[in-house]
């Protein structure tokens, strides 16, 4: 069985990061193994939640797991909150050569940085891409990363396509840039460096918006990458649950900060 070593937060409440990420990878039969970066009682979209940051326990935890000889066939990074946790992640994923890497450069959405985030953090992701196999940027993060101004639905399907190439300049072979609103549509251009081919794919926007969907996109490509689907296969797959997920939701009166009500699709993975 393949293993993924998925470095991201944990929050108690709010589905989103590694909350996500064990069961999704677990149903697509793939070892999820957690690597904490801080500990939440609710993910920060909430009015009140408790922190625990983890970074000073980094190093000692993947350390243990150097001593048992743990290998991963998969390092997936998601959120880290400091350049010091990138420091750490690098220095993982250089210790770890034969680990294909996955990183969601997860730095801000809808044309603006989050709160946490300044200039200096975003050199330390930027520096992180280039150690990826493939990264997962929204259109505000691909944009960040290729100092491209943003524009939140001008965008051509040409412009984004030399976007993703761009990231792919930086060093990954793979790039799928997702969330980009075009009139009804959510649409993900997904790339590949090494075929030179590029694919989109389209869900109808129904005007509803929800917390960790991008952590569950990338969750399930990262386990569906480690069963030898092709990133197209893979981004298909993906898009798929995400619009069922949404659209099963957004039928109840839910708090956005809650997520997608995933677990009642989890059969959908777990036949992949």
């Amino acid at each position: 069985m393949k293993k993924i070593a998925a470095i991201n937060d944990l929050s108690g409440i709010g589905r989103c990061s590694l909350t996500v990420a064990l069961p999704i990878i677990s149903a697509l039969k793939v070892q999820c193994c957690p690597f904490p970066t801080a500990i939440l009682s609710s993910q920060t979209g909430y009015p009140e939640y408790t922190f625990l940051d983890f970074t000073n326990h980094m190093n000692d935890y993947y350390h243990v797991w150097k001593n048992l000889n743990a290998n991963f066939d998969c390092i997936y990074s998601g959120f880290l909150g400091s350049k010091e946790q990138v420091d750490i992640v690098c220095k993982f994923i250089c210790e770890n050569k034969d680990s294909f890497v996955i990183v969601d450069p997860v730095m801000g959405d809808e044309g603006k940085l989050y709160p946490v985030f300044d200039d200096d953090m975003c050199k330390k992701i930027k520096n992180l891409v280039k150690h990826a196999n493939l990264v997962t940027p929204n259109l505000t993060e691909a944009c960040l990363l290729t100092n491209c101004e943003y524009k939140k639905d001008t965008f051509s399907e040409l412009e984004i396509l030399d976007i993703a190439k761009n990231i792919c300049n930086l060093g990954p072979q793979k790039v799928i840039i997702t969330g980009i609103i075009s009139e009804d549509n959510i649409i993900n251009l997904a790339y590949d460096k090494d075929l030179n081919k590029h694919f989109v794919t389209s869900i109808k926007y129904n005007n509803k918006s929800y917390s960790g969907t991008g952590d569950i996109f990338t969750s399930i490509v990262s386990g569906l990458l480690m069963r030898d689907f092709s990133l197209e296969d893979a981004t298909k797959e993906a898009t798929k649950f995400i619009s069922e997920t949404v659209n099963y939701t957004s039928q109840f009166d839910t708090n956005r900060n809650d997520g997608v009500m995933f677990e009642n699709f989890l059969h959908m993975l777990t036949k992949l």
